[in-house]
């Protein structure tokens, strides 16, 4: 007799994980499937965690040896122990994938280790090993996340040519790293090695880095990137690449003609796609976007096959681990009875170079389009008093609000800590609130988080402090 759940999610990252502990919370048995030997997917396993890590170690590098001195911290020496950087990473990533087993076991998710496919109605077929295993389920949770795109003209080989996993774990610091693609994986993996003492030429096709960030905020990380070191060459496409004598070449054409680059390491870091290998999905009649390869599903994260259900990077909307979860506690608690929702007009994107870029809402260039009239208002981080204290003035806060109404469409930071500033316009967004409900806020003083009520006051002209 196969194993029976009420719910059995495939993949535990982000997405799949929380919706199985949440699905267990509510009662249903439940089950969680992953091929890796450990938990959490590819955010917790070679994504967000294992990279924050190495971003945290490389920060903490340059800001010894480039600003200690300015605050009166004389250090004889500075170097770089890299594999204990590496050991510390994964350190950190063992921890929370540990934690995510602790959890399991508390809340009595099953955890079935092997790769998953789909096996008939309500089935799931498991291979852990030379074993097979069927399991049977009232419904069934696709959370397989994504990988990374490769392109055709440049192959992964995993060690010169790489993705963002191979790009976590070099075992010495790339005298030369080429990037591909001038997105937040490309950037902050680019920043990362940069740090630590790489030559980092980053190459995009766009006419500008992170086409989807609102362009000033952008334009603004392009410079500091730029001043930190990084080269760039805009709208440049990849034809293709050879290796010589332990050297990768990369060939590109821009608006003045071929150009090549030569590195020890290159990074595709070009975007990413569902991961649906060996799921079945075709052979369990899952319908799936021609263009995408999203699965498609309705308002209740139901797909075209009655008791199947995809969430996260499957589906529409961003590929964040965020997303992905509001996704797997919507989908679970919709399976119980309840009533929930996940606006996605507020879900907040963060991209954790230094300074770091936050956003939530609509961009300027989006209001424009849509012929939206609209206020802004600013406050640079120059003339907030705790930034001058910790030596990070670089960047702003910028609120985008209805011209008639107040109501805030869109927040962007670019400056020190912004990924943790931004919840507080993600909750004053998700109320329907105004730009004079955060001016009415009383902030901490003295706090990073000033800038965003004086860039609120600033949307009706009457910031304070500049």
């Amino acid at each position: 007799m196969a194993e029976r759940y009420d719910l059995i999610v495939i993949g535990a990252g982000p997405g799949g994980y929380v919706a199985a502990i949440r699905a267990a919370q509510l009662g249903m048995k439940a089950a969680c499937v992953e091929k890796r030997p450990t938990l959490g997917g590819t955010c917790l396993n070679v994504g967000c965690i294992p990279s924050k890590a190495m971003l945290d170690s490389s920060e903490v590098y340059a800001q010894v040896k480039n600003h200690a001195s300015r605050f009166g911290v004389t250090v004889d020496e500075v170097g770089i122990d890299l594999p204990v950087m590496l050991a510390r990473k994964d350190k950190v990533v063992k921890a929370n994938t540990d934690g995510i087993a602790y959890l399991f076991k508390k809340n009595k998710v099953a955890w079935v280790q092997g790769a998953a496919r789909l096996a008939g109605q309500c089935k799931v077929a498991v291979k852990g090993g030379d074993k097979e295993t069927i399991l049977e389920a009232k419904s069934i949770l696709l959370a397989t996340g994504s990988e990374p795109v490769q392109l055709p003209s440049l192959p992964f080989d995993g060690t010169s040519v790489v993705s963002s996993t191979e790009a976590l774990s070099f075992n010495k610091v790339p005298e030369h790293l080429i990037v591909i693609g001038g997105g937040y994986i490309g950037l902050e993996l680019g920043s990362v090695w940069k740090r630590l003492g790489a030559k980092v030429t980053v190459i995009e096709f766009l006419p500008a880095i992170l086409p989807l960030t609102d362009g000033e905020i952008a334009a603004q990380l392009h410079r500091s990137l730029t001043k930190q070191g990084l080269e760039f060459h805009l709208e440049h496409k990849v034809t293709g690449a050879e290796k010589k004598g332990g050297r990768v070449v990369v060939k590109a054409t821009g608006k003045k003609g071929d150009v090549q680059f030569t590195g020890d390491k290159v990074l595709a870091a070009v975007g990413r796609r569902p991961y649906t290998a060996g799921l079945g999905l075709q052979e369990a009649g899952v319908a799936v976007e021609e263009r995408t390869g999203r699965v498609v599903v309705d308002e209740n994260f139901g797909t075209n096959v009655p008791g199947i259900y995809a969430i996260g990077d499957l589906i529409h909307g961003p590929m964040l681990a965020h997303k992905a979860e509001e996704d797997g506690v919507a989908c679970v608690e919709r399976l119980a009875g309840k009533k929930t929702h996940v606006n996605y007009d507020t879900v907040p994107s963060v991209i954790y170079t230094w300074p770091e870029v936050a956003s939530v809402g609509q961009t300027e260039e989006q209001l424009k389009q849509a012929g939206r009239e609209y206020k802004v208002g600013k406050f640079p981080f120059t003339a907030n008093p705790r930034a001058r204290c910790m030596d990070e003035t670089e960047g702003l806060v910028k609120i985008l609000a209805d011209a008639r109404t107040d109501r805030v469409l869109g927040v962007h930071i670019f400056g020190p800590r912004a990924s943790d500033m931004i919840a507080e316009a993600v909750a004053v967004m998700e109320f329907a609130g105004g730009a004079e409900d955060i001016a009415r806020i009383c902030h901490a003083h003295p706090t990073l988080s000033e800038a965003v009520k004086e860039a609120a006051l600033a949307v009706d002209k009457r910031a304070i402090h500049i």
